[in-house]
């Protein structure tokens, strides 16, 4: 088999690559200043929000939030693996692709996707000589066609079949401990360890090259827990993954929008139903990573939930993690069914036209927004509309500016029996949403980072937008191990950049394609850049890291509140300390 390719060979080629050449041979671009841009590829739009960086040899959509290098544009854009887009940038500039033959020059998480294809392929076995699970499968309906395509296999009834298959040797059971298959046991006279998974239906997640990144088991019973998935690993992270997003892509060329469910089977019968763009968080609330992820795919979700009250606290918890998310071209639909029906169950009876009926009929988030907050208040008294909208407040402030916002403010002044511009007014019409192109282009010109991100984040965006600036910042080191949350990243990334003069923003992200934190540095690398050239962004930087050096007890705690506030509701006492940091750093700044 063919070895990983060597990332000298990947920085070359981004190096000698030209990304507006790249781009412009599948969409039509039109100089723009700088820059490039054209209507998104990705999502139906009529004003151009796609923009092409030279500079930084990145793209960027401001409407849908598409962004990344030559090479995830092709993976993008031609649904091309990892491997293939290397290939066609390769061909293009004459190029030969090299290969790491050598096991050693294998990183370990290709050990592991290539071990979680192996098992993936053992439990369809598995499936084949297990009548129980077979029969379990016909009686939810699902067919021999959808088992082959989402690789649906079984765990066997077994402590130990996948060590006797896979766990020859200490080393190897040491990948399958790492891959989260099997568990150590703990205390007792029995020293070894055992297998996660046992007599479970068993659902593979895959990233978006189609790679095992873990499992989804289903008990054949009553057993608990009834669904178990595969715990943290080096490849799995759970509030990250969607299941069937690999497999609605692969489906459709265009995604007009996605269906938000709750399980692997919704997804699956819904999926042979004809209804190809389902997908399922995995037991977790949705996250704003899982939110950033699909809206790359499309404009426009619906989260289907059941009707009853735990449905509708989960529906919220949607909510609040998407307002940030909620800007123009967006649309974000909640759709609940009646009581003791599943997607599952529900498209079974009634068959795929009904069903997208029911979607057709989904509540706009302005509305289940405001119907849930007046649902907490009496609207036939002064004193309860003005509950209303304080209850208002700090979800609307999340809510990016522009015309959505400006919608929803209208839709809640409704409520409140105000004329809008009376409500913006009293709520405070500062907003931490994204302001239009050309206002956060002069801003940028009169005003520092200070206060607009994480100090933390602001250093780690200047490295991304200007590599250079690295060479300004004296010794990173100290930061590494200091407990500060994303620290060593940042050190990293000052490291690479002091290393080699001239790096572009985009081999920088490449760099980072395969690791944890790759997501989130692509997202940061496309957003607008606050600094105007390069020996602002180095004093800047500069002024960061020895800030974080000084600051890094409260500023490392004010950073935990912005991530907990992301995925719930701060308590009143955090909401406390946050102001109270935030009022200390602001004076320190002065």
């Amino acid at each position: 088999m063919a070895g990983r390719i060597p990332q000298t060979f990947i920085d070359e080629l981004l190096a000698r690559t030209d990304i507006v050449e790249v781009v412009g041979s599948r969409v039509q671009l039109k100089k723009a200043g700088r820059e490039w841009k054209a209507p998104c590829p990705f999502h139906n739009e009529k004003t151009p929000s796609f923009w092409v960086s030279p500079d930084k040899q990145f793209y960027h959509c401001f409407g849908c939030g598409a962004h990344g290098t030559a090479l995830g544009f092709l993976m993008e854009h031609d649904r091309l693996p990892f491997p293939e887009a290397v290939e066609e940038l390769a061909s293009r500039i004459g190029m030969e692709v090299p290969r790491d033959e050598s096991r050693g020059g294998n990183r370990p998480q290709d050990d592991l996707h290539g071990l979680l294809g192996e098992v993936t392929q053992f439990y369809r076995e598995a499936l084949r000589e297990s009548t129980p699970a077979r029969d379990y499968l016909d009686s939810r309906g699902i067919s021999s066609e959808s088992r082959v395509r989402f690789a649906i296999g079984y765990a066997p009834d077994a402590w130990d079949a996948l060590l006797r298959r896979f766990g020859g040797n200490p080393e190897a059971v040491q990948r399958l401990a790492e891959a989260g298959l099997v568990i150590e046991r703990s205390g007792g006279r029995e020293a070894g360890h055992y297998d996660r998974f046992r007599d479970r239906i068993m659902f593979p997640i895959r990233d978006i090259r189609g790679r095992t990144v873990g499992f989804g088991g289903r008990t054949l019973g009553a057993g608990e827990p009834k669904y178990l998935n595969s715990p943290e690993t080096p490849l799995f992270h759970k509030g990250r993954e969607l299941y069937g997003l690999y497999e609605a892509r692969q489906s459709l060329r265009q995604i007009d929008r996605l269906l938000v469910v709750e399980g692997y089977v919704d997804v699956v019968r819904l999926a042979q139903a004809g209804i190809q763009y389902a997908v399922a968080t995995l037991g977790t609330a949705t996250t704003t990573e899982h939110l950033s992820r699909l809206f790359r795919v499309t404009n426009e979700l619906v989260f289907c939930f059941d009707g009853d009250r735990a449905g509708r606290t989960a529906a919220w918890r949607a909510l609040e993690n998407a307002l940030p998310h909620a800007r123009d071209g967006r649309q974000l639909r909640f759709l609940f069914l009646p009581d003791g029906q599943d997607p599952d169950s529900l498209v079974g009876e009634e068959g795929r036209e009904a069903f997208e009926a029911r979607l057709a009929h989904a509540v706009p988030l302005s509305e289940f927004l405001v119907g849930q907050l007046a649902s907490q208040v009496d609207l036939s008294s002064v004193d309860g509309r003005a509950r209303l909208a304080e209850l208002a407040r700090p979800l609307l402030a999340r809510v990016p500016e522009g015309v959505y916002r400006a919608l929803l403010l209208e839709r809640l002044a409704e409520g409140v029996r105000m004329p809008a511009n009376r409500l913006q007014d009293l709520l405070g019409a500062a907003s931490p949403g994204t302001a239009g192109r050309g206002e956060r282009k002069r801003r940028s010109d009169s005003a520092s980072l200070a206060g607009r991100k994480p100090l933390l984040t602001q250093a780690i965006t200047l490295v991304l937008h200007h590599p250079g600036a690295a060479a300004a910042v004296a010794d990173p080191g100290p930061l590494r191990g200091s407990g500060l949350r994303g620290g060593d990243v940042l050190v990293e990334l000052i490291e690479m950049a002091r290393s080699e003069p001239g790096l572009s923003t985009a081999r920088l992200v490449e760099r980072w394609r395969e690791r944890p934190e790759g997501a989130r540095l692509a997202e940061l690398a496309a957003t607008e850049s606050l600094v105007g050239n390069d020996s602002r962004a180095a004093a800047e930087l500069a002024r960061a890291v020895e800030r974080l050096l000084s600051e890094s007890g409260p500023q490392r705690r004010l950073d935990e509140l912005i991530e907990a506030s992301r995925e719930r509701r701060l308590s009143p006492e955090e909401q406390l300390e946050f102001q109270a940091l935030l009022n200390q750093g602001q004076r320190r700044g002065r």
